[in-house]
């Protein structure tokens, strides 16, 4: 089983900051190093996303689930990602099976104009170790439980089914 964990910054510059430790504990393997992603709201309400300190792209697997997830929860558009049936799929997984409403509702509260956000997926025996490690930068954790059905049926999506 894998978490979500976003942790909120009362700033735009904290996040990246976090994000660095992140990387250094991607490579101690307590966090796959692709399962990083940043979000800065501005002070004029504009998202900034990057994912390991490469702006979101399409046509990587985690790329598409950020930009699914951060789409579903803060109305933005999908970034760079075109539209199709397994877009669809992806989205409804994380709407009915990965992501908790509270989940969705607490993380939109915590990102308003001028704050940040770390996001990151860990697997489940690591999660207390990545928010320990990150807890000097302070900021409000919010996590969500991925069941392995539910990891199984977004993994699926992300890969159309098909092998790479």
């Amino acid at each position: 089983m894998s978490t979500l964990v976003a942790i909120g910054y009362p700033d735009e510059t904290t996040a990246t900051a976090a994000s660095l430790e992140a990387d250094r504990l991607s490579k101690d393997l307590i966090i796959q190093p692709d399962a990083i992603a940043v979000i800065i709201r501005d002070r004029e309400g504009k998202f900034h996303v990057t994912t390991n300190h490469h702006a979101v792209a399409g046509g990587t697997t985690w790329g598409m689930f950020w930009g699914l997830l951060f789409g579903m929860l803060f109305f933005i558009p999908v970034l760079g990602m075109a539209i199709g049936a397994g877009l669809g799929a992806l989205t409804g997984k994380l709407t009915k099976n990965a992501i908790s409403k509270e989940f969705q509702d607490r993380i939109r509260e915590e990102l308003q104009p001028g704050t940040s956000a770390l996001f990151l997926v860990v697997e489940a025996v690591t999660p207390d170790k990545a928010v320990e490690a990150l807890s000097r930068y302070g900021g409000t954790v919010i996590k969500s439980s991925l069941s392995k059905e539910a990891e199984a049926d977004l993994q699926e999506a992300l890969h159309g089914g098909a092998q790479q």
